[in-house]
């Protein structure tokens, strides 16, 4: 009998997570179907129902859902409990939900190979505090980095510093940290503007790096004046990729090939322009 999988989202079509589940599901000869899922906000609770009678086995989670579905969780690993975030889902044997986070381990290890430099003592400037920060934060944050956060809320950013434990983190509103990156040696992008069709004007970036967790023509709108600006900019899809890896792992008790799907998705990018 096919196990279904799926992730959660709205919106959701552009996701290419179904393109990288179902690749790796043949790779392995797996008998497994992966789709993605509409859900819109107000319908969490009563999708997460049916996603139980329907025996769905696994599920990701994209915005806006990562803080909410902890409601629906019956057990929730330490670190997603510590992010405050769960971005997996796994179906226990009792019918119950379990929540994971593999964002962390995900932006840590693609982070390591776009920009191998390392973290500890570097200065990084984040922008954004929701919630596709969270993870982001405190990955950068554990691995000894020199943070700070910019945002179009400056009290939404101190909240958030303040609920991941990152004592002393500096908090700048976001036109005043766009404006002033002088030291900065790595931006990343953790702000969804890119989906509504906005950028972000830069000071000049000297080869420096610039990193947007987003990918495809979201990050392309960003990305794009970035590296006109004289950034060197790479964007979320290994991400992407390396945190699937991790949920499949979960799933499966696989670790798949992350190349290959990366190529099926530069693949599957490149034939929708």
């Amino acid at each position: 009998m096919t196990r279904l999988y799926g992730v959660i989202g709205d919106p959701v079509t552009h996701s290419l997570s179904p393109v990288i589940h179902r690749g790796w599901a043949r790779d392995h000869g797996l008998d497994a179907d992966y789709r993605g899922l509409h859900v819109p906000a107000e319908a969490l609770g009563d999708a997460m129902g049916t996603f139980e009678r329907q025996g769905v086995k696994g599920l990701n989670v994209t915005l806006p859902h990562k803080q909410a579905v902890m409601e629906h969780c019956e057990s929730i690993s330490p670190l997603a409990r510590r992010i405050g975030a769960v971005n997996t889902l796994s179906l226990q044997s009792g019918g119950a939900w379990r929540g994971d986070n593999t964002d962390y381990h995900g932006f840590l290890e693609d982070l390591s190979e776009t920009w191998p430099a390392g973290l500890r003592g570097r200065r990084i400037r984040v922008l954004g505090a929701g919630g596709a920060a969270r993870a982001v934060l405190l990955a950068l944050h554990e691995a000894g980095a020199r943070l700070d956060i910019a945002n179009r809320t400056p009290a939404r950013a101190q909240a958030l510093a303040a609920d991941l434990q990152l004592p002393g983190t500096p908090v700048l509103g976001l036109e005043e940290g766009l404006a002033d990156l002088a030291g900065v040696e790595l931006v990343v992008n953790c702000l969804s503007l890119g989906h509504s069709g906005a950028g972000l004007a830069l000071p000049a970036g000297e080869g420096r790096p610039f990193y947007d967790i987003s990918y495809g023509p979201a990050s392309r709108r960003v990305l794009g004046p970035a590296e006109a600006a004289g950034w060197k900019t790479a964007d979320g899809l290994g991400m992407l990729v390396a945190q699937a890896a991790l949920s499949f792992e979960i799933w499966f008790a696989i670790r798949p090939d992350r190349e290959a799907a990366l190529r099926r998705c530069r693949a599957a990018l490149e034939a929708a322009q």
